[in-house]
């Protein structure tokens, strides 16, 4: 099934893919099988794309790199790949030329049949879409992980099947360019600042892109919201859509609440499901809103509760978040590379007792510091500053804790093995994109593993 007008008869069609990274790849090896004409343009160097190039040749796909030329615009429609700016010239002119400019999610979205769980939100998408998929996977249902995590969604459409249940970790930038994109269950699991450089320092335009995932909603779908965020409470959101709510402060609601150590799922003022805190492998009363918010996204297709508490207790939580490397001599490393933004530092900050060394830096995204700045006189005995936000990161915090800017992340990570002392944690979780230094914060993430696994052995 096609949706959307500009879908119809693509065969023969010619189509742009801007961005030659993964969802790029893939949307147009998507259109390829769908019979349409794909030309892909990334303004990156050679150098930059690296294997993309060769994937791209080996597909027998024609691209062009270091430039967005005016082939581009000899296409029926434009798919953006999410790492280009809205405001870009090439789109800017896209749009001048009244030519139709759209997501790879919308674009994968017009060949699914499957069921879509859409999950976004500031920070816990990848927690929460992982535990979607391990919990409808535990129930026997078909189903895999897309968007920002695991496959893009137009690789996997490749394969759809109407039995099929996406879970789709989308990204604000991925709902910019959405124009019919409809998912059967919605979710929004937070709203704090972020991306406020993409954003024109304007929280309302961020915001407006996280509520474009619920506006196609109709009757027969789910909007889930977190009742705990000032923009997601009650109106802040005008939808058809049947809304069901998560909080951890009210202890009663319809919906999801914690009440004392135990998460209580309720409709119509009945509790259905309980599940005790205490049997989550993953930590923190984040993470207990993670769970409440998945779990209401997969009541509609799993109606035996017993399989859902089964896959709660069995879910080991996701890579780069909070992640246990390894102990040496006493002192704790934690990968939490997937933290890019101080929201996300700040539930880290919260989640440990123990005298901190914090890796902090990156690609800064407007960040403001001063948010942290109490939680870290109080917990961190010392920042390692990296990146290209070094000199910001060190200006801020050196009068109020000791400050020390490093060439490299491995360098960080060494200087902190010489100062931490037993009883101690070594703590990446940086408030930063990685595109400063790295191809992706899965990339920082594994090469933090990687030297720490070298001062193992």
């Amino acid at each position: 099934m096609i949706r959307g007008d500009y879908f119809t008869a693509i065969q023969n069609k010619k189509i742009t893919v801007l961005g030659a990274e993964r969802s790029g790849i893939a949307a147009a090896k998507l259109i390829k099988t769908k019979g349409g004409i794909p030309f892909v343009s990334d303004s990156g160097s050679q150098e930059k794309l690296g294997n993309r190039v060769d994937e791209l040749t080996g597909l027998q796909i024609d691209f062009e790199i270091s430039v967005h030329s005016d082939r581009v615009f000899d296409s029926a429609f434009i798919v953006v790949s999410p790492g280009v700016p809205t405001e870009a010239p090439v789109l800017v002119k896209a749009r001048e030329s009244h030519i139709p400019v759209i997501s790879e999610v919308e674009f994968a979205f017009g060949f699914c049949t499957g069921k879509i769980i859409a999950i976004t939100g500031t920070n816990g998408k990848t927690t929460t879409t992982s535990l979607v998929e391990h919990l409808l996977r535990v129930a026997g249902l078909k189903t895999v992980a897309v968007g920002n995590i695991g496959f893009a969604f137009s690789d996997a459409v490749l394969n759809d099947t109407a039995d099929m249940h996406y879970a789709l970790e989308i990204s604000s930038f991925q709902l910019d360019h959405i124009q019919s994109f409809k998912p059967d269950v919605a979710a929004i699991l937070n709203i704090t600042p972020d991306h406020m450089n993409r954003y024109q320092n304007n929280m309302q335009l961020y915001v407006d892109s996280k509520y474009k995932i619920a506006g196609n909603l109709n009757a027969n779908d789910i909007l889930i919201l977190n009742d705990d965020s000032n923009w997601l409470k009650s109106g802040k959101i005008a939808t058809e859509a049947q809304v069901q709510k998560f909080s951890l402060i009210s202890g009663e609601m319809t919906g999801a609440a914690l009440h004392e150590d135990e998460l209580r799922f309720s409709s119509e003022g009945k509790t259905i499901f309980t599940f005790p805190v205490s049997q989550l492998l993953i930590s923190g009363k984040h993470n207990a809103a993670n769970a409440m918010a998945a779990v209401l996204a997969v009541m509609p297709f799993i109606k035996d509760t017993s399989l859902i508490a089964r896959g709660l207790r069995s879910f080991p939580g996701v890579e780069h978040r909070l992640e246990l490397v390894k102990t040496i001599n006493g002192v704790k490393y934690i990968n939490d590379s997937k933290a890019t933004n101080i929201d996300s530092v700040v539930v880290a900050l919260e989640s440990y007792t123990e005298p901190l060394y914090l890796i902090l830096g990156g690609r800064d995204k407007g960040n403001d510091y001063s948010i942290i700045r109490d939680a870290v006189i109080n917990k961190v005995i010392k920042v390692y500053a990296i990146g290209e936000s070094a000199e910001k990161v060190f200006n801020f915090f050196h009068s109020d804790v000791k400050t020390e800017i490093k060439s490299s992340l491995e360098d960080a990570i060494k200087s902190a093995n010489k100062e931490a002392r037993s009883g101690e944690i070594v703590l990446l979780s940086p408030a930063c994109a990685s595109f400063d230094m790295f191809d992706s914060y899965e990339h920082r993430g594994k090469m933090f593993k990687l030297a720490v696994e070298n001062l193992a052995r």
